[in-house]
């Protein structure tokens, strides 16, 4: 009469949606993890003004694209001894690291997620003089700004 089946019989269309949609989490997931910013033909000063603005009794900023792994090193001659925020943030993926020095000892090293958020470190300049703000980062390419600025 009939033939007899072992075991329920999937739909042709259940097996091309269940593709469809195993291939819809997988575009997904790589875009989740592609960065939302071109660090090649990202317009630093333009991104770091929304990024990261200008405070008041800054000492020492940078912004910039790290291409390479190679640190970048900025430096400003008097800074007076007394308590700074170190603010920074990037953008590209991966992580920034940002390492504070003052008369050759290492005073900080903080680090920045690079999704656009805004970390803060407390920084204790112990005396006036030379301070150095190296930048480097093993995910690059990314785009970085900081400013360490007296405050609390």
């Amino acid at each position: 009469m009939f033939p007899r089946t072992s075991g329920p019989r999937r739909p042709a269309l259940s097996r091309v949606a269940g593709t469809a949609a195993a291939a819809a989490c997988l575009v997904i997931a790589a875009s989740a993890c592609s960065s939302a910013v071109s660090i090649e033909n990202a317009d630093v000063p333009a991104w770091r003004a929304t990024a990261l603005p200008t405070a008041s009794g800054t000492v020492l900023e940078d912004a910039g694209k790290i291409l390479n792994r190679e640190p970048l090193v900025k430096d400003a001659a008097d800074v007076p001894a007394g308590v700074y925020t170190l603010t920074m943030t990037c953008d590209g993926g991966g992580k920034a690291f940002f390492t504070v020095t003052a008369g050759g000892t290492k005073l900080a090293e903080a680090g920045a997620a690079c999704n656009g958020s805004r970390e803060r470190a407390k920084i204790t300049v112990p005396a006036a003089g030379r301070v150095q703000v190296s930048t480097a980062s093993v995910d690059a390419p990314l785009i970085y700004a900081y400013h360490l600025a007296a405050g609390s």
